[in-house]
């Protein structure tokens, strides 16, 4: 008797295994991306060849390079690379060689960082997605036992920026379409910068509405004014949404109600002359230090150029003597040969050889005398 039997499909969610090898929780990592990675990414999109056949994909790839915390739940992707590779509709080509030296010569500058995962700017998800992702996954070239992230980010002219992070599990269909099959799942992820780096992006975003696409750098002052407005069109949202919600005019929010409040008990409780008192003294105190610091710097460009006009002036000192030292052995010389030329007047011109004398007999010795002669 034939038994019936129903055919199952096995997926496989990726977990992130602990030091101790525990997987401790179902929870999908938490992508964290750094802006540098992002432009690094938007630089590649622009500078990628255009296809030459209408069948060729017009995207590009790359590696990702960051920290992944202890346990694999956090990786902070704080760099990326391109890889070249061709794309058509039958078959996927990368440069494998070029992707391993260029992550031994990024993990030679930067030790405490790991391969993460790959980019590419465009969100579709094929069979080739999947081909390179199980690629960079792989116990030999990838990120085992770590899941790899796959991260796509949207490059069309004129539209925002969207970035979407995904992971990888494996799909038991057959051993044969292994390789180029997975299951993508969404994780969440968020852009992290820094106060510095927010104020360089919103200059390079002052651009997009200029037609020279230049924005200019603008002054400490300046920047201040900007960011004090900025704050106080701040305080009248907030101020505006909580007026909403004691009218009813709108639905309260709990999780932002508790987020107003912990940023509200931060807020040390002074009164407002002070903090105008204290605002005043430390624009006091900057102006001070931008003060000696312009001061410094006009004394070290004086002394720098006291030190090369001293420099010159001893050179020149030892050009002169040098040539003094010459003039007066020149005159030397000169008194020396009008003395010889003297001399060779009062000589009267050359004089003849003499004829070599004979040579003289040698004398007898004389007697001695006597006492008595």
């Amino acid at each position: 008797m034939a038994v019936d039997t129903e055919s199952f499909l096995h997926l496989s969610r990726p977990l992130a295994p602990t030091a101790l090898n525990f997987q401790s929780s179902n929870s999908p990592l938490s992508v964290s991306i750094q802006t540098q990675a992002v432009l690094s990414i938007l630089d590649h999109a622009i500078r990628r060849d255009l296809p030459t056949a209408p069948a060729s994909s017009s995207r590009v790839i790359g590696a990702l390079v960051g920290n992944r915390s202890e346990d694999g739940s956090e990786v902070s992707v704080s760099s990326a690379f391109a890889i070249p590779h061709t794309e058509n509709e039958d078959q996927v080509e990368v440069d494998v060689e070029y992707q391993k030296n260029m992550l031994s010569l990024h993990l030679k500058a930067h030790p405490r960082e790991a391969l993460l995962g790959w980019y590419t700017t465009s969100h579709e998800l094929n069979s080739f997605s999947a081909l390179i992702q199980n690629f960079f996954a792989s116990p030999e070239t990838g990120t085992f036992p770590h899941p790899a992230v796959h991260l796509t980010v949207s490059t069309d002219p004129g539209a925002d920026v969207q970035l979407k992070a995904y992971i990888s599990a494996p799909v038991a269909v057959n051993a044969e379409r292994a390789a180029e099959s997975c299951l993508f799942i969404q994780v969440p992820h968020r852009v992290a910068y820094s106060d510095s780096e927010r104020s360089a992006l919103e200059l390079i975003s002052s651009a997009k509405d200029v037609e020279t696409r230049s924005a200019p750098v603008v002054s400490d002052v300046e920047g201040l004014t900007y960011s004090l407005e900025q704050t106080l069109s701040l305080l009248d949202r907030v101020s505006d949404f909580v007026s909403a919600i004691i009218d009813e005019e709108q639905e309260p929010n709990n999780a932002l109600g508790q987020y107003l409040m912990g940023a509200l008990s931060l807020a040390p409780k002074v009164d407002p002359s002070s903090i105008e008192s204290d605002f005043n003294n430390h624009i006091q105190d900057v102006l001070m230090v931008s003060y000696l610091a312009n001061s410094i710097r006009t004394q070290i460009d004086l002394s720098q150029r006291l030190a090369t006009a001293a420099l010159a002036n001893d050179e020149k000192t030892e050009k002169d003597g040098e040539k003094g030292e010459k003039g007066e052995r020149g005159e030397r010389g000169q008194r020396g040969g009008k003395r010889g030329g003297r001399g060779g007047g009062r000589g009267g011109g050359q004089r003849e050889p003499r004829e070599p004398r004979e040579p003289r007999e040698p004398r007898e010795p004389r007697e001695p005398r006597e006492n008595g002669d």
